[in-house]
């Protein structure tokens, strides 16, 4: 009860002669109690720098695990994610026995989540975010938060797919078919649980057979059996795809020109 009417007295007194009062003072417990005011309040700005001062002050003391706490979730609420996180991480390597070890891990690993852009920037911090979120639930496998781990990951590699997927199907769009059927089929290999599979199949298909249109005679035969292999392919492990009566004039086309050759 007499830090409530502390913290009372002293909040009417500093309202009327201002934060930098605060600040300014040599009441270190003073600081504290309004430092947690402050974060309690959502009011980050104005209880980072006095936590950042309270953290050297209470080194070593009894409350340096709450400051450091508060400290890294200030961060957090100032958005500053890549700080959070890396303040987080510090937390559990200075207080190895803290309660909170477990609840600051995810932390660190969400906030990675946070930063990971949309697909279609880099991926970088989409990789990192899903290594982060995996050291997790490897490290907790029994916590409460792996099924949301198991979530944000299944997420960011939803983003990925439709990065490198993108990037593939570019070559096929400005019709550069060779660099398309290489990149697409590095897809299927590189990322085996892509969800558009069938799609893809039938781009390496069409692209086969556009490649082997546009060759030269030498290389026909050559592409126009490979565009006949990944109709097969294609036509076996998608066979209610709603691309198969295309697929089917793509194969009647190239039968065609395989005669032309005999």
């Amino acid at each position: 009860m007499k830090k409530i009417a502390y913290i009372i007295l002293i909040t009417i007194f500093f309202s009327c002669n201002g934060y930098q009062k605060i600040v300014k003072s040599n009441d270190v417990e003073l600081k504290y109690l309004m430092a947690k005011k402050y974060y309690n309040d959502n009011e980050y700005f104005k209880a980072l720098p006095i936590l950042d001062e309270l953290q050297t002050l209470f080194k070593g003391t009894v409350k340096a695990e709450e400051v450091d706490y508060l400290l890294a979730y200030t961060h957090y609420g100032l958005g500053s994610n890549m700080l959070a996180s890396y303040k987080f991480k510090l937390f559990n390597l200075t207080h190895p026995y803290s309660k909170y070890n477990e609840e600051l891990a995810y932390m660190s690993a969400y906030c990675y989540y946070l930063e990971s852009p949309k697909y279609s920037l880099d991926k970088t911090n989409t990789l990192k975010a899903i290594h982060e979120l995996q050291s997790f639930i490897d490290k907790y496998p029994q916590s409460e938060k792996v099924d949301t781990c198991n979530s944000l990951i299944d997420n960011l590699t939803i983003k990925i797919h439709k990065k490198v997927f993108g990037i593939a199907k570019l070559y096929y769009d400005i019709e550069d078919y060779n660099a398309a059927i290489t990149a697409l089929n590095n897809v299927i290999i590189d990322y085996p649980t892509i969800d558009n599979q069938s799609e893809i199949q039938f781009l390496i298909l069409d692209s086969n057979f556009k490649l082997a249109v546009n060759s030269i005679n030498s290389k026909k035969i050559e592409r126009f059996n490979n565009t006949i292999a990944s109709y097969r392919f294609f036509t076996k492990n998608f066979p209610n795809d709603n691309r198969i009566k295309e697929a089917n004039n793509i194969y009647e086309k190239s039968i065609k020109q395989l005669e032309n050759f005999q």
